[in-house]
């Protein structure tokens, strides 16, 4: 792994006018600084990286907390809040124009579908979103991230703040094929659908980075548990993810654990030497362990009349559904006979149910070794000689 201190060698581009008269800045093809972290302003080393170049962009930008003064508990000590120069704006304009600075290099730089997640908290993540949508991004899900152990309101007189938000966006609406792993999510919650709420503790204990003093390193950094959700949702191992906040570098200790390669832009010295420490020490997954299985719907198509082709099923052979209630005989051209009635595994099955409608695959079973299983595991079977061919 390589970590850079600086960013890419300046070059001044040359802007090209078009004929509307807009000038776009022409960048130069330099190879991508993988597994580095970038020193500098963010938008200024993103304006330095090649267009439709990333991934995936994970950003956590300041929130702009305004926060005046100290903050107090009941009993007068002091809260560690966030009032750190770096996220420090003289007005909302001000925070909204840089807010469009940094949106409008991440949305160039993003591969034709590529998406972007930002995590935010009320007092920015509306005023990001509307941005995101004046610059074209198209959004996907706005994901809550329900904390376990959140901060207490200390001063009583508001709701606690339980919460912050993730809006994850394509680069457009013409953004279609963007990377979602729907059944490994859907598989790893008990077959269930995976919601727009997670439900994840904030960063404590061992994984909470401290300075020499016992302090914490950085006052927002996130969970592991969280960027893992998102990578391992929205990106495949070796994908470029791009962090331009980076912090003490939660995402580049991510994405080299789970087989992605990074890049990160952080300006503060101190972070830098923290995440390059951290990312030193992680060790990556097994690359078996993070393949993905195919998605169903991304599958070859396989008609049933392939399967007795094949020869995985010869013609004249009788199908039954897995109680054996229900029987059909299997035709040479891949249609199915019951009750003197011809017609697909579909309709077939559907109509000795009585059922507008049927899944033949599932529905239907063959005997092998004196056990059922669904006509189905023939169609895999094909699908894999398809996959050795």
């Amino acid at each position: 792994m390589r970590i850079m201190r600086t960013g890419i060698a300046d070059a001044k581009p040359r802007p090209q006018v078009l004929r509307t008269g807009a000038s776009v800045r022409q960048v130069p093809s330099l190879p991508l600084p993988l597994d580095s972290i970038l020193s500098g302003d963010c938008v200024e080393e993103m304006g330095k990286l090649p267009s439709a170049s990333v991934d995936l962009i994970f950003a956590d930008p300041p929130y702009n907390l305004q926060l005046a003064g100290s903050l107090t508990r009941p009993d007068q000590s002091m809260v560690d809040a966030v009032d750190d120069a770096w996220d420090q704006f003289d007005s909302f304009a001000a925070y909204d124009a840089f807010t469009r600075a940094w949106l409008s290099e991440a949305r160039r730089i993003m591969k034709p579908n590529a998406t972007i997640w930002v995590i935010g908290s009320y007092h920015n993540i509306f005023r990001v979103g509307a941005i995101l949508q004046d610059l074209g991004f198209w959004i996907l899900n706005d994901i809550v991230w329900r904390k376990a152990n959140p901060m207490p309101n200390f001063r009583g007189r508001r709701f606690t703040n339980a919460h912050e938000t993730m809006i994850w966006a394509g680069r457009g609406p013409e953004t279609k094929k963007y990377t979602f792993h729907y059944d490994a999510l859907k598989a790893g919650n008990e077959d269930c659908q995976a919601r727009s709420d997670w439900f994840l503790p904030l960063c404590t204990g061992a994984e909470r980075l401290k300075d020499a003093a016992g302090n914490k390193a950085h006052p927002t950094q996130k969970p592991e548990a969280l960027l893992q959700k998102v990578l391992l949702s929205s990106s495949n191992p070796g994908d470029v993810i791009l962090d331009p906040f980076f912090g003490t570098g939660t995402t580049g200790a991510v994405a080299r654990q789970l087989g992605r390669r990074f890049i990160g832009v952080e300006r503060e010295a101190g972070y830098r030497k923290v995440a390059e420490a951290r990312i030193a020490a992680t060790v990556p997954i097994d690359p078996a362990l993070l393949r993905h299985a195919p998605a169903k719907r991304e599958e070859p198509r396989v008609a049933f009349a392939s399967v007795v082709e094949a020869g995985l099923i010869a013609p004249g052979s009788v199908i039954c559904d897995a109680r054996r209630r229900h029987s059909a005989i299997v035709r040479p051209d891949g249609q199915v006979q019951a009750d003197g009635i011809i017609g697909s595994i579909h309709k077939i099955g559907a109509l000795v149910q009585g059922l507008p409608a049927c899944n033949g695959w599932t529905f239907w079973h063959v005997e092998a070794e004196g056990k059922v299983e669904p006509i189905d595991s023939l169609r895999a079977t094909l699908r894999q000689r398809m996959a050795a061919d």
